[in-house]
């Protein structure tokens, strides 16, 4: 049996983004439950970073990107990585 991946938020704290992260975090856990081992928030030792990972491989940076990702973005991102079958509902359609 495989084991469950697990999600990584690393955030800047200095620039009061654990909020961000928290809520990032609670929207993955109740798309993906039973796809996930879990999402850890981990505050940076960096400014301004905000990167997601899914078993330490990088899926989104703030920095790179030059913005922070949106909700249903950062769960068709994910999807694609764990659980490339599932449906994400209304944030599978296109805007």
């Amino acid at each position: 049996m495989a084991t469950k991946p697990i999600i990584e938020i690393e955030y800047c704290p200095k620039c009061n983004w654990m909020l961000r992260a928290a809520y990032m975090a609670q929207e993955v856990l109740s798309s993906f439950t039973e796809d996930v081992y879990g999402v850890t928030l981990v505050p940076s030792e960096i400014a301004g970073r905000y990167t997601v990972r899914v078993d330490g491989n990088e899926i989104f940076d703030r920095k790179r990107e030059g913005r922070f990702p949106e909700i249903k973005e950062l769960k068709q991102l994910i999807r694609n990585v764990v659980a490339p079958e599932k449906s994400l509902g209304h944030s599978d359609k296109t805007v």
